[in-house]
């Protein structure tokens, strides 16, 4: 990956402001790999004091789309097609996760695997909550 998509993909993150209110932060960007981290806040979390499914879902859609944009040299914009997620167990942490894989990049659809993890902030150890596979379609 050029220093340049690189730099084009962390501003387009950092403009979110769906992800400056999750106070998401950007861990890792590679050609096909991008991992995300998003720290727990009361409105994430069922009363049990897990994090909830929606957010799990909605950290799997943005780290897939970058993801899959991190697949094609230039800048590009992509939108979900299908996004299917199963919950491994309760997603019992102090922050989500995700580490999201291209399997398979065309040039217009991409399948992306997406893994979310939980972690705490007394341990690096990572829990497995949920797996995901997501197809990305290319429009621009």
């Amino acid at each position: 990956m050029t220093p340049e998509k690189k730099q084009l993909i962390t501003d387009s993150f950092n403009r979110s402001e769906t992800l400056k209110f999750y106070s998401a932060e950007l861990l890792e960007v590679e050609t096909d790999f991008v991992s995300i981290k998003i720290p727990k806040m009361e409105m994430m979390t069922r009363k049990a004091g897990m994090f909830n499914g929606a957010m799990i879902a909605s950290l799997v859609d943005v780290s897939s789309g970058y993801a899959a944009v991190s697949h094609y040299e230039q800048d590009c914009y992509v939108v979900t097609v299908e996004l299917k997620v199963n919950y491994l167990r309760p997603a019992m942490g102090d922050a989500l996760i995700s580490k999201s894989y291209v399997v398979k990049g065309g040039s217009k659809i991409s399948v992306i695997r997406t893994e979310i993890y939980v972690v705490n902030e007394n341990s690096s150890a990572e829990s497995h909550v949920a797996t995901s596979l997501v197809t990305m379609m290319k429009i621009k």
